[in-house]
């Protein structure tokens, strides 16, 4: 088996809900990304693409004929790329960046353009069909933006608890403090706007045409903890802790991160960021979704050969403070080593598009730091959590270059 490697990572800023790219559409925005990737690797033929792999977890919306294929084609890239769109709720990203690692490993691909996309603004309403013809009585429309909806009635009613309550319930389970909370959501502000005060992220952002944003519009400089402690929680009335200002916001954007085996970098121009080291899947009871990382994590590292003590560096997506304290906690790591350029709370968490973000912020993080070895972890919805060991390469000499074939062999 060969190896694969992430070679870039580009995004969109992402958008608050209602904000400033609410009126751009998912397949635009992930049209945006993909054709950026493939610009960026300035010596790529792009009939050399192998694939494109899109997460998204809505579906429903603009985004409903295989994102990845519109994205593609919008783009203008060759119509014979093939592509598929993935859902794995708010995995899907990385999900597809873990099935781009495993086509080129075995062999079956070069160079993949994996990420994802999501809306939340733009996620259309919806409504069941009526299981006869000419129903009396009203029909309710139902949210797509988050959340179960059109719940199966056989699903047992603790698994259907909203993402909020089942948070509280964790937090519960683990003695996770609204202080914490609290602290976490402040710290992952103040990082977040450093690192666009320090650059860190222009080289992975790309602006959306004709939209007036140019960094992630959640971000609050101000935040302190002192004013998120006078928050009202948002899903229970009494013995709650958990606030709109401790739990990720809702989002629009768009990641793309272009992995390829070690012969991408003559195919492409550029020289790896990271190698792939280790990927690790995990369910547990879905109500407990927020720390299905854990063991997703544990995993992959054990695929990587390496332990906790290994690791320099770790982007967890924060989609609430207490579930990533909560796994925090159970690897029993320096929580300064955890988002050290801030988190989704600040950030923000465009479903689909989160797990390509937390990759790139990864790879560039470990280029930047030098530091060896990497984690890339997300909690998903219904029970379960993905994570990637990535090990720096970056500071390898460069190859030299093989003279190109006529024909881009």
């Amino acid at each position: 088996m060969g190896a694969s490697f992430v070679y870039d990572a580009v995004r969109t800023p992402f958008g608050r809900y209602g904000g400033a790219l609410a009126g751009t559409r998912p397949d635009d925005l992930a049209a945006l990304v993909v054709g950026e990737q493939a610009r960026r690797a300035t010596a790529l033929d792009p009939e050399r693409i192998d694939e494109i792999l899109l997460g998204n977890a809505n579906g429903a919306g603009e985004e409903n004929r295989n994102v990845a294929r519109m994205a593609g084609l919008l783009a203008g890239l060759p119509v014979g790329i093939p592509a598929a769109a993935v859902n794995r709720l708010c995995g899907s990203s990385l999900d597809a960046v873990m099935l781009a690692s495993r086509a080129i490993e075995v062999g079956d691909a070069d160079v993949v353009i994996a990420g994802g996309v999501e809306s939340m603004s733009r996620a259309p309403l919806v409504m069941p069909k009526p299981e006869k013809p000419f129903q009396a009585g009203n029909m309710d429309l139902v949210s797509t933006t988050l959340g179960w909806r059109l719940v199966n009635k056989r699903m047992r009613p603790e698994w259907t608890v909203s993402l909020g309550e089942a948070t509280e319930q964790l937090r519960e389970k683990h003695g996770v403090t609204r202080d914490r909370q609290d602290e976490f959501a402040a710290r992952s502000h103040r990082l977040a706007n450093q690192a666009w005060g320090d650059g860190f992220f222009d080289n992975q952002v790309v602006a959306v045409p004709e939209v007036e944003l140019t960094r992630d519009e959640s971000i609050r400089p101000d935040t302190t903890v002192e004013k998120l402690a006078g928050l009202k929680t948002s899903f229970r009335k009494e013995n709650g802790t958990v606030t709109a200002g401790n739990a990720s916001p809702l989002n629009d954007g768009a990641s793309a991160v272009l992995v390829g085996s070690e012969a991408a970098a003559d195919l492409t121009g550029l020289q790896p960021l990271a190698r792939i080291a280790g990927r690790g899947a995990a369910a547990n009871e879905p109500r407990f979704f927020g720390f299905a990382p854990v063991e997703a994590a544990n995993r992959a590292l054990a695929k990587a050969g390496i332990n906790w003590s290994d690791v320099s560096l770790v982007e967890l997506n924060e989609a609430f403070a207490a579930q990533s304290l909560a796994c925090v906690d159970a690897w029993d790591i320096d929580p300064e080593i955890v988002n050290a350029h801030g988190g989704a709370i600040a950030i923000g968490h465009p479903l689909g598009a989160s797990g390509g973000r937390v990759v790139g912020t990864l790879a560039r993080a470990l280029q930047a730091s030098g530091q060896r070895w990497g984690v890339a972890a997300i909690c998903i919805g219904v029970g379960q959590g993905l994570a990637l060991v990535l090990e720096n390469v970056s500071d390898r000499p460069a190859r030299p270059r093989r003279r190109s074939h006529p024909c881009g062999g």
